[in-house]
């Protein structure tokens, strides 16, 4: 572990503090009914606050949504500080962060939806809590990929999770999201896939001198009601944010 790695952990653990007491002084006792809202505008706090110790440089171009649906490409852990830092938002996460040291808990404050992919009666709850969330006017990010890539490629959407949307005025957004590293390879240093494991990849991430998230945002006019055609037309949607095409 490098000292720049190492006093950014310490620095990591001393703002996870801080952001605890943030919580318990603005969100925790909040009513039910504002609970959601209260939720994302923690996040938002606190994604602001530890991007910093990443020397994460996160910019957005493109109407940046408030609320409905925003689908994404999905490349690392770091997009939920990228995304979050830019607007407040909810996340819907595989269940296995919830098990993350610190990590875990955090995203649990933040009201993230946690999903369970190996079992598919967990669908029907989680989209429940989605439009849920949705009805309070919360902005809900989904990654329809249904993993993380080394953004070589846009995988296909998952529909399953489109549901909400697939009925009702919600609105629904795209976004585009790429990294760029001073001192490696984004792709492999960033980008949080294959046989990654989380601690080493974090340490070693915390090592670099800078790291630049840019999020492109774009709108979308739903034009079927089909969920797995919906999910074509997303994919399509999100591919034409990307850089170069």
């Amino acid at each position: 572990m490098t000292f720049r790695a190492a006093w950014k952990l310490c620095w990591f653990l001393l703002e996870v503090g801080v952001v605890a007491i943030d919580y318990f002084f603005t969100t925790a006792f909040v009513s039910t009914k504002n609970k959601r809202r209260a939720r994302a505008a923690w996040l938002h706090r606190a994604a602001r606050r530890h991007i910093r110790i990443y020397s994460c440089e996160y910019s957005s171009s493109g109407p940046i949504p408030k609320s409905g649906l925003l689908v994404s490409n999905h490349l690392s852990y770091m997009d939920i500080l990228v995304i979050a830092a830019i607007t407040p938002v909810v996340f819907v996460s595989k269940s296995e962060v919830r098990g993350w040291p610190v990590i875990g808990w955090l995203t649990a404050l933040a009201g993230t939806v946690f999903i369970v992919r190996e079992r598919r009666t967990a669908v029907g709850p989680v989209n429940q809590e989605i439009e849920a969330a949705l009805d309070d006017g919360v902005l809900v990010v989904v990654f329809p990929e249904g993993t993380s890539t080394n953004g070589s490629e846009l995988l296909p959407f998952r529909s399953p999770l489109l549901e909400p949307v697939t009925h009702g005025d919600h609105p629904v957004s795209v976004g585009f999201l790429h990294y760029e590293l001073d001192d490696g390879d984004p792709a492999n240093e960033v980008c949080y896939w294959g046989n990654h494991t989380f601690f080493p990849h974090a340490v070693n991430l915390l090592g670099k001198k800078r790291i630049r998230g840019k999020m492109t945002f774009g709108t979308y006019q739903r034009k079927t009601d089909d969920r797995k055609e919906l999910a074509k037309d997303l994919r399509e949607a999100v591919l034409k944010l990307k850089p170069g095409n």
